[in-house]
């Protein structure tokens, strides 16, 4: 589903904030991405995003080169960055709405997504508000809604955890395991090792720009009962 081949990206110091990235995603998969920070974690998920262009290489999504065919293959990604920037001078329905015309989600549809989604997450009374009045964790959920109302095959996580209460966190692993089990993709990026290590199928770890492991968690551990936490600390500072 999420093919990367070769990618690298230099900023401006010449040093590479990603070097010669290769991965696969596959379809129906929950798939884990770790790093320390500045690893290359959020470059890397830029360019997936198509935010930031890679230097060399190619990243494709489900088939669909990014670089070729942005506006395609992004109409194929639900993205969670790991900031709230969105338009605060909205309220929540009209960013909603905003997203669902964006993503020619029919009228009738938009509105039975906008309502099960925002009473899953309790955001149907804030949905009037403006959303520079939403908390941190208020934000996040419309960030979460916004990034699922078009129902793509590719779900891009980063961070999508940080700010959400107890059961808003366990409502939306829900939908990632559902997601996948559809036959979609969920490529989940987070500093809560404990949750990535029950939650999914696939684990890459990046350090310094480079892929330093990927695998399932347990090849990853070969023997022994070895946490993620501490796998995770012997592979990055190696």
């Amino acid at each position: 589903m999420i093919s990367i081949n070769g990618v690298s990206k230099t900023y401006g110091n010449d040093k590479k904030a990603v070097d010669n990235l290769t991965l696969e995603v596959k379809s129906g998969e929950i798939f884990g991405f770790l790093g320390p920070n500045g690893a290359g974690k959020s470059t890397t998920i830029k360019m997936l995003t198509g935010i930031l262009k890679a230097d060399c290489g190619t990243i494709s999504i489900d088939g669909i080169d990014i670089s070729q065919e942005p506006i395609k293959a992004k109409s194929l990604i639900g993205y969670v960055p790991d900031n709230h920037e969105t338009y605060e001078t909205l309220t929540g329905y009209e960013y909603l709405h905003f997203l669902g015309v964006v993503y020619s989600v029919p009228k009738d549809t938009l509105k039975q997504r906008i309502d099960y989604y925002a009473d899953m997450f309790k955001m149907k009374e804030a949905l009037s508000d403006y959303i520079s009045s939403y908390s941190h964790g208020m934000k996040q959920k419309i960030m979460v809604i916004g990034a699922m109302i078009h129902q793509p095959k590719v779900w891009i996580l980063d961070e999508p955890l940080t700010g959400l209460d107890p059961q808003s966190a366990h409502d939306l692993k829900k939908l990632m395991r559902q997601h996948a089990d559809a036959g979609n993709t969920v490529f989940f990026s987070s500093h809560i090792i404990d949750v990535v290590e029950k939650v999914c199928d696939r684990i890459a770890i990046i350090n310094h720009g480079r892929l330093v492991a990927v695998d399932t968690l347990e090849a990853l551990r070969e023997s022994g009962e070895v946490s993620l936490e501490q796998l995770f600390l012997d592979v990055t500072q190696q």
